[in-house]
């Protein structure tokens, strides 16, 4: 005659509880492990568009191709390995010297009270829009010994549908630039005319500092 086995409360009933605790921890699990996936991925994207600028900044000293063929190549090695749903956009400005690479109009005289426009102030015209800007770089590639700042932007959409789960987007985006100085190939005379313009109070006119 086989004995009957108490019941055990169920409170102290553990069995199940492993399969219980696995479908807890399943769902973080398969976030961070998609998580390390997007990041390579990111990671091996980031190192594609550097390879590209380098190449493209190559291409660019030597003086022998214009504007619209480094894009075609650059375009062209990036959707080779993005893939046609990548978008890329390309911008180019050229400054004088590296100094000035992402560097506001030089400010040659700035009166009391400091850091307004006031009457006095003086400041040099690099970009040809008779208006002090915050940037002195000029759109292109710039001429013969002048610096360009190539920066290239390729969005993608992700390659694990993880963006939804944590409040990420569904595309990823990638800033990447680099700074050259062009050849001397053209014999550009460096002696580039720089207006300078004062303000009067209401508006920046030309002038004299």
């Amino acid at each position: 005659m086989s004995r009957q086995r108490k019941p055990i409360p169920i409170g102290r009933d553990e069995r199940g509880a492993t399969i219980v605790e696995f479908a807890m921890i399943l769902p973080v699990m398969c976030i961070l492990l998609l998580g390390v996936f997007d990041l390579g991925y990111r990671s091996y994207a980031t190192s594609i568009i550097q390879g590209a600028l380098h190449e493209a900044g190559r291409m660019a000293t030597v003086g022998n191709v214009n504007m619209t063929q480094i894009d075609a190549r650059v375009r062209a090695r990036l959707s080779d390995f993005a893939g046609p749903r990548a978008t890329i956009a390309i911008a180019t400005e050229s400054t004088y010297d590296f100094g000035s690479v992402r560097r506001a109009e030089k400010l040659l005289i700035d009166v009391a009270p400091l850091g307004a426009y006031n009457n006095g102030d003086c400041w040099e015209e690099v970009t040809g829009n008779t208006t002090r800007d915050d940037n002195r770089g000029r759109n292109g590639q710039g001429g013969a010994d002048d610096v360009v700042r190539y920066e290239v932007t390729m969005t993608y959409p992700r390659i694990v549908p993880i963006g939804r789960f944590i409040g990420w987007g569904d595309t990823e985006s990638i800033v990447a630039s680099t700074v050259l100085r062009n050849q001397p190939y053209a014999g550009r005379a460096l002696n580039v005319s720089r207006l300078q313009y004062q303000w009067n109070g209401t508006a920046w006119v030309l002038g004299t500092c």
